[in-house]
């Protein structure tokens, strides 16, 4: 006999803190040809935006494959009981399913994300875990052309990013696409993305759908080649949340909203 249970809608719990945000910016590599230039100009953004809504904000430049792992791997060991959730932001070169170390080694993002489940992580059980990713999903442009994107091994990693419940993984760009990145003014997803965490006092997926608006008809590329010229950009992210997850400014010193 199926019995059927009312089904409550409700925020995820509020604690003491808001949380860590942990930003992995990989700006150069051991090819001097692969640097990310603007790559500066979003992680100063991405700092000031995530300690105004209230997180102690982590930066790591430059890792490597391996550096990525224990980065995401030591954060995991530490304690969250007093925090409300956790936000990662990756930066660097990718293609689809993964994402590249300043040594120029390849590392699935699942590998990255699955370093913060409730088993390895125990004291964010239940709570939201946001990855925000600004790389490249597909192949790399002609010489010349800034995009977040190289070469990658032929291997295809289709299995989500996002590993079990109360997961958020958010993408500057569709699988097999570019993501695109303006030397002096950063990614146009980390700019929207700011913005909008700043303004909108809404749930997080009303927020990413405004990014995925502004991104989608406000951005074209332009640049001197007529096969990448007023190119478009779509953002898009994949949600295994449960809850309703708000994300305000504070209004006061040391109080948070969820």
């Amino acid at each position: 006999c199926f019995i059927q249970m009312p089904c409550v809608f409700e925020p995820y719990k509020k604690h003491k803190h808001v949380g860590k945000c942990l930003i992995i910016s990989n700006e150069h590599f051991r090819s001097p040809h692969l640097c990310r230039k603007g790559c500066s100009v979003d992680e100063h953004l991405l700092s000031n935006t995530f300690k105004s809504l209230g997180f102690h904000v982590q930066v790591e430049r430059n890792l490597s494959a391996n550096e990525m792992i224990g980065a995401l791997r030591k954060v995991s060991k530490e304690n969250h009981t007093d925090n409300s959730c956790f936000v990662c932001v990756l930066m660097s070169h990718g293609e689809e399913g993964t994402i590249l170390g300043s040594d120029e080694r390849w590392i699935p993002v699942k590998t990255l994300t699955s370093l913060m489940t409730s088993d390895l992580c125990p004291s964010l059980r239940d709570k939201p875990k946001l990855f925000f990713l600004q790389a490249c999903r597909g192949l790399e442009y002609d010489p010349g052309v800034e995009a977040d994107s190289v070469e990658a091994p032929g291997e295809f990693f289709g299995i989500s990013d996002a590993p079990e419940a109360d997961f958020l993984c958010c993408y500057s760009t569709v699988e097999g696409y570019y993501s695109w990145r303006n030397p002096e003014t950063g990614s146009v997803f980390i700019r929207e993305l700011c913005k909008m965490l700043m303004d909108c006092h809404l749930e997080i997926i009303q927020i990413l759908t405004r990014v995925n608006h502004c991104v989608a008809n406000q951005f074209q590329s332009y640049t001197r080649d007529p096969d990448t010229h007023r190119k478009r950009q779509m953002p898009c992210f994949a949600s295994r949340l449960t809850k309703e997850f708000y994300l305000h400014v504070p209004e006061k010193k040391n109080t948070f909203y969820f």
